[in-house]
């Protein structure tokens, strides 16, 4: 702080605090500010609040009975550039009436604090109200296990500490923060991997080593790494690492500070870079890559290399504590000549076990497995597998004990999915499937993945798994069905563990995950029909998707191309459950039931060309003119009301719609045939998600845009959209939409897209301009170059026009309004969006598309409009 021979006035405080301030944020912008030096700058940060907390204290005249406590992270002296500066104002006992001396100047402190720039969080209380609510909330009592004396009565202080620690009961404390802790891990799917972590809450960030010094403060046994390790509750080297990995989350989460100007604590995609940079970091093209390690991705290797030490030091602190504190809980209990059980963990007979017995690596896991009720490895266990990491070499890897061990692994009945993380976590998994190695805590920059590679892996094997266990067969019971009847389920683990296993290498990752799982099969001596099922499965995993979710299902040709490259119903139904496993863990926003039901159909029609029926256009479309029937005979509909609807339809609206829509269609338009007002119907969809919506109406060249600008300016996503035109000129299109509110508001939604997208087609008029709203920060960081294929169908009938864009409000509308532009019809839409990408496909005609002149000029046009910067 600066000073000066008269008083400062607030205003002067308040700028030489930011002055000051901002040379500290100056300084870690610089790369040359080292981990070391962090904990200095920290300190500084703290001691310049504490400066000027002291002056305005002061200033107000509180009495000097009172104390002003510094609490959470201020507590410990070490502040970052934008977090809360969190006090307590400790008042004597005895001390409440509304006139007592210590109260007056409080209030005027606390507003002089905000105007002073010190943005502060603060509570009153006395010691008796301190330690009531440290007995009743959990949160309190650790904000004030932390406490330490800023200015005002030390005796008092002396007087809360010493009431604060014999109150505090240790067991429960311990208890009650490792549930804290589980329940905040859960909030991030219990791994620090996300693409966007937040580098305090997440598992393995700050917040994980400040409750370890937290359980350690409140059981008696120091508040810092160095008296742990005094005490042997670590090792010199575990302290080493905790310093090191905290310095290193220390720094980022400053620099995170710094570069974003604010209080962040989440390494957000549009911030990686720049703090990337303040490290020092460049985009570079390591050894064994063909692709450019980008600055951002760099910084978040070694975050997610720091997070994952964190994650298991932290397991070695709590297990010591818990050990320390419960030493009757922890005795030994005999597995085998190598392994004990120790309080539901994995003990390690000798500390050189590994060394002697390298088989017993990959025997642990085999343990974990095959030993119901283990929560996981004892800390003696993880400093064993941390020390034998170099016996992981490549014999080990060649060694047939191991490689048959590995197998047996994933031919457990159970415990697979938490096995394979725990190798994982342990570093295992990467050092004995080296190919998986190199894509532990790699970045996937697109627009719908939320995890690392390694952990996208896990996940589908965790959906994968779950399809064989019968306490999930509620959440996709078709799945579960096919499960129930596939006789070898490890293939399918191994499927997913390479179905990704290529990326960042360059070139179609599809094709390198074949060849290393082609390798490993060979390797593992696994049955060649059992390798080529996997090799196909590895080759293939996104064919079933994007047949599904991009081509035309009522196209026999579709499905039977499709049944060719597939071959039989053994690889048909793998291929399904990897497929479905692989989108559910792509992100929680990728999966939606109307995707659910394009696969589903996709299987259930593949299943009928394999099973040996031709493709019979004319039986199919009999079959569902019945079924329609039916469903019509059961609403006592009058005697062929349907007729006069259905002679105005030709075979391809009766191909691309169900007996269900069928039956709807009819019952709603049998009597509105050839009106001149639009007919607009909503119902809840039959795939379990959103509405259905039919439109009938006069057609003309602008109507598929019309429809698509209310649904925009509605606030509705269109998932699928089926156009027909029928012989007496009128349009008959059906679309899947849903909307945020859909769940709890599908009544009113209903009666409003009935009544209002009515009204707007009967009025007519020029198509609006498309809005234009604000990008996402997602979409922003990872700009994705718009492509547009257009090219005639198979059959040379209609064109099929291809679109790969960044999604964003009105982007259907957009697409839809060139068109109509140049009067090309839509009869089909098919789209697909991957989190904040499409991938969408049209079947599309109109006389333009005749003329290749014209044609590039539509394409122009389309990547003109799709361009985020037009």
């Amino acid at each position: 702080m600066t000073s000066s021979t008269s008083t400062p006035t607030l205003e002067q405080l308040r700028d030489s605090y930011r002055e000051d301030k901002a040379r500290l944020i100056a300084q870690l912008r610089t790369p040359t500010l080292s981990r070391r030096s962090i904990r200095g700058v920290l300190h500084h940060f703290s001691d310049l609040a504490d400066a000027l907390l002291r002056e305005l204290w002061q200033r107000a005249g509180i009495a000097p009975q009172a104390s002003l406590l510094a609490v959470g992270g201020f507590g410990r002296a070490q502040l970052f550039p934008y977090s809360d500066i969190d006090v307590l104002i400790l008042l004597p006992d005895h001390q409440d009436g509304a006139d007592c001396a210590p109260l007056q100047g409080i209030e005027q402190f606390i507003s002089s604090c905000w105007d002073a720039g010190l943005e502060i969080g603060s509570s009153v209380r006395s010691i008796h109200e301190s330690l009531h609510d440290a007995a009743q909330d959990l949160t309190v009592q650790t904000a004030m296990l932390e406490s330490r004396l800023v200015t005002g009565s030390g005796a008092l202080f002396a007087d809360f500490q010493s009431r604060f620690a014999a109150q505090l009961d240790p067991r429960a404390f311990v208890e009650g923060k490792l549930l804290e802790m589980r329940q905040r891990h859960s909030k991030y799917d219990f791994t620090p991997y996300s693409l966007e972590p937040n580098c305090k809450e997440s598992p393995g960030g700050l917040r994980d080593l400040h409750t370890m010094l937290w359980l350690a403060r409140a059981a008696g046994f120091g508040s810092s790494w160095r008296e742990l390790a005094d005490k042997g509750l670590i090792t010199a080297f575990e302290e080493q690492q905790l310093e090191a990995n905290e310095s290193l989350l220390d720094l980022i989460r400053a620099r995170l500070h710094a570069v974003a100007g604010r209080h962040e604590d989440r390494l957000v995609f549009d911030l990686q870079t720049a703090v990337a940079e303040t490290f020092g970091y460049r985009s570079t093209t390591p050894e064994g890559r063909r692709l450019a390690m980008r600055a951002g991705e760099t910084l978040m290797r070694h975050y997610y290399w720091a997070a994952k030490a964190v994650t298991q030091l932290c397991q070695i602190v709590r297990m010591s504590i818990e050990e320390r504190l419960s030493p009757r809980s922890h005795e030994l209990i005999a597995l085998n000549e190598r392994f004990y059980e120790k309080a539901g963990t994995i003990e390690v007979a000798s500390d050189d076990l590994y060394e002697r017995e390298p088989h017993a690596i990959l025997e642990t896991f085999l343990m974990y497995e095959q030993h119901e009720g283990f929560t996981g490895l004892s800390s003696r266990t993880l400093r064993a597998l941390y020390g034998a990491r170099d016996l992981m070499d490549a014999s080990f890897r060649r060694d047939p004990v191991n490689r048959a061990t590995f197998m047996k692994i994933l031919q457990q009945p159970r415990g697979i999915t938490h096995a394979m993380r725990l190798m994982n976590q342990t570093s295992v998994l990467g050092r004995y499937l080296w190919p998986f190695r190199r894509i532990v805590g790699q970045m996937q920059h697109d627009l719908f993945h939320v995890y690392t590679v390694d952990q996208h892996i896990l996940m589908v094997l965790r959906n994968v798994r779950r399809f064989f266990m019968a306490e999930h067969a509620h959440e996709y019971p078709f799945c579960s069905q096919l499960a129930g009847g596939w006789d070898k389920p490890w293939i399918l683990y191994v499927a997913a563990l390479f179905h990704d296993i290529g990326k960042g290498r360059g070139g179609d990752h599809s094709i390198i995950g074949a060849l290393e799982a082609k390798r490993f099969c060979r390797a593992h001596g696994i049955a060649r029909m059992d390798a080529e099922l996997i090799e196909f499965l590895v080759r293939e995993h996104l064919t079933m998707s994007q047949v599904a979710q991009k081509q035309d299902l009522s196209d026999p040709e579709v499905i039977k191309a499709f049944a060719e490259r597939v071959g039989n119903e053994r690889y048909l139904t793998a291929l399904y459950l990897l497929t479905v496993a692989d989108i559910r863990g792509t992100s929680p926003k990728v999966w939606s039931a109307w995707k659910g039901k394009l696969l589903e159909d996709t299987y259930r029609l593949t299943l009928r060309v394999l099973g040996g029926r031709a493709p019979d256009a004319a039986a199919e479309i009999e079959a569902r003119k019945r079924e329609a029937l039916v469903q019509l005979a059961l609403t006592a509909q009058p005697f062929e009301s349907h007729k006069k609807l259905w002679d105005t339809l030709d075979v391809s609206y009766f191909m691309r719609h169900e007996a269900a829509d069928i039956a709807w269609h009819t019952r709603h338009l049998s009597r509105h045939v050839g009106t001149d007002k639009p007919v607009v119907r909503a119902r809840r969809s039959l795939a379990g998600e959103g509405l259905q919506v039919l439109v009938y109406a006069p057609d003309q060249a602008d109507l598929f845009a019309r429809i698509c600008g209310y649904f925009d300016r509605a606030g509705f996503s269109i998932l699928d959209a089926r156009v027909h035109t029928a012989h007496n000129g009128h349009a008959l299109d059906t679309f899947q939409v849903v909307a945020p509110a859909m769940q709890e508001q599908y009544r009113e939604l209903m009666h409003m897209i009935e009544s209002d997208l009515a009204q707007i087609l009967a009025l007519g008029g020029p198509l609006p301009e498309p809005s234009r709203r604000r990008l996402s920060r997602r979409v922003k960081s990872f700009p994705f170059a718009p492509r547009v294929l257009l090219r005639p169908d198979e059959k040379a009938q209609h064109w099929l026009l291809s679109i790969s864009a960044t999604d964003r409000a009105g982007l259907l509308y957009t697409i839809a309004r060139v068109l109509a532009q140049h009067h090309i019809s839509v009869q089909l839409a098919k789209i697909s969006t991957l989190g904040e990408r499409v991938d969408d496909t049209f079947l599309i005609e109109g006389a333009e598309l005749q003329d290749n002149q014209r044609q590039l000029r539509i394409e122009t046009e389309l990547l003109q409009a799709l361009s985020l910067n037009p």
